[in-house]
């Protein structure tokens, strides 16, 4: 049996295509935990976002908030008693950082007060990790796993992404956030690294931002 984290729950976020679910997968199939994934694959305005952001943001970030919701509500708001911890590959305050991209002001403030009202019942995260690499490095990934409604997805809008993220992160005092520079490292490929990152995942932190770069 492998030594457990130091966490009850852990979100691993980062932008698209930065490797957070292929990681939450491998660390599920080592440890005993819950695993949460974000089922967007189940949302089919997405596809019709990418080509028309404009007419499909609303209906979109709608859709996503309230899976989110009902997932992570089911998931995360009874004890487990069956699992050592929980890991997730989202967090749901991403649901707002990705609507203030996406919407125009208006839209923007009618969301949010959807968004605050559904937020109040969840526990923030022990841990929530950051896999943070370049865009040009996200746009190989994208490419690579071949999602067709994905290739479409320009770098201005995963910078927007990113600084969407990284605005968010300076605000925050309650719990730790680690990012984690992971730049172009496989840690598929690269066992060295997948347990490097790991390492870092059993490390604790005071409340507020750390930021570790990885080079291999």
């Amino acid at each position: 049996m492998q030594k457990n984290f130091p966490y009850n729950y852990i979100a691993v976020e980062g932008n698209i295509g930065a490797g957070k679910t292929t990681f939450c997968r491998m660390i599920e199939a080592e440890y005993n935990c819950k695993l949460i994934l974000e089922e967007f694959t189940d949302n089919p305005f997405l596809p019709l976002f990418y080509n028309d952001p404009e007419r499909f943001g609303f209906t979109v970030e709608l859709f996503f908030m309230t899976e989110r919701h009902k997932q992570l509500q089911k998931n995360l708001l009874h004890r487990d008693l069956f699992h050592d911890f929980t890991i997730s590959d989202y967090f749901f305050m991403k649901t707002l950082l990705f609507a203030r991209k996406n919407l125009e002001e208006e839209e923007y403030r009618l969301f949010q007060k959807m968004f605050n009202v559904l937020n109040q019942s969840f526990p923030k995260p022990d841990l929530l990790v950051y896999f943070h690499r370049n865009v040009d490095i996200l746009l190989k990934h994208i490419g690579t796993r071949g999602r067709e409604y994905e290739q479409d997805i320009t770098s201005d809008y995963l910078l927007k992404i990113q600084n969407s993220y990284f605005e968010y992160f300076r605000n925050i005092l309650s719990f730790p956030i680690l990012i984690i520079d992971l730049n172009d490292l496989n840690f598929v490929e690269n066992k060295n690294a997948y347990e490097e990152i790991k390492l870092l995942f059993t490390k604790t932190y005071q409340p507020g931002v750390h930021r570790i770069s990885l080079v291999m």
